[in-house]
């Protein structure tokens, strides 16, 4: 019986996958705004997640966007509507798109490859560009046509980069949801190129 048990224990629900892509896009967020300085760094309160020391940032009004969006985020994916879902840094002098990044087993390896994506999002700030001028950020989700939208959401271009330079980081997968990631930056090498 206490095998029975244990495989029972494995297993994931959809509720329970939506959960953790939903909250882990949460605490991913929160470390891009962190890593990038989209936000000074007084403004983040250290937690443990994961297993490793993660921020979050204390602002109310992120915090409220972030729980309504985690909660959109599970909504969705449990009614199989969502996509893909891309977190989005733009100037916010020109509101030009500098970076975006996109995300697309037992609890013990779901845990291995969230640490191992949120260190590979702390490491990237050894190579992404510098962000030379304030930054604000937003969140798009790409979702089926015959979604309700809520009121507290608009429709918004794909906030495109122009010669982007991509670099793909580890994914995970709960068996029920798959979540890849992939960083789009501006790379203003080109444009000097050119």
């Amino acid at each position: 019986m206490a095998s029975k048990t244990a495989a029972a224990k494995d297993i994931i629900t959809l509720h329970g996958s939506a959960a953790i892509v939903s909250e882990f896009f949460c605490y991913a967020a929160n470390s891009i705004l962190y890593n990038r300085a989209v936000y000074p760094e007084e403004s983040f309160v250290k937690v443990k997640k994961y297993g490793l020391p993660m921020l979050l940032i204390e602002d109310e009004s992120v915090k409220s966007f972030m729980s309504n969006l985690t909660s959109q985020i599970s909504e969705w994916l449990e009614a199989g509507k969502l996509q893909r879902v891309v977190l989005v840094i733009m100037s916010k002098a020109t509101g030009e798109v500098l970076e975006s990044v996109s995300r697309e087993k037992s609890d013990k390896e779901i845990m291995r490859e969230i640490q191992a994506i949120m260190r590979q999002v702390a490491s990237s700030v050894t190579y992404l560009p510098c962000l030379d001028e304030t930054c604000v950020f937003d969140v798009l989700a790409y979702t089926d046509t015959d979604v309700a939208v809520p009121f507290t959401w608009i429709e918004s271009d794909p906030k495109l980069i122009a010669n982007p330079q991509m670099v793909k980081l580890h994914g995970f997968d709960t068996k029920i949801h798959k979540v890849d990631t992939l960083v789009s930056y501006k790379n203003d090498e080109w444009d000097e190129e050119e």
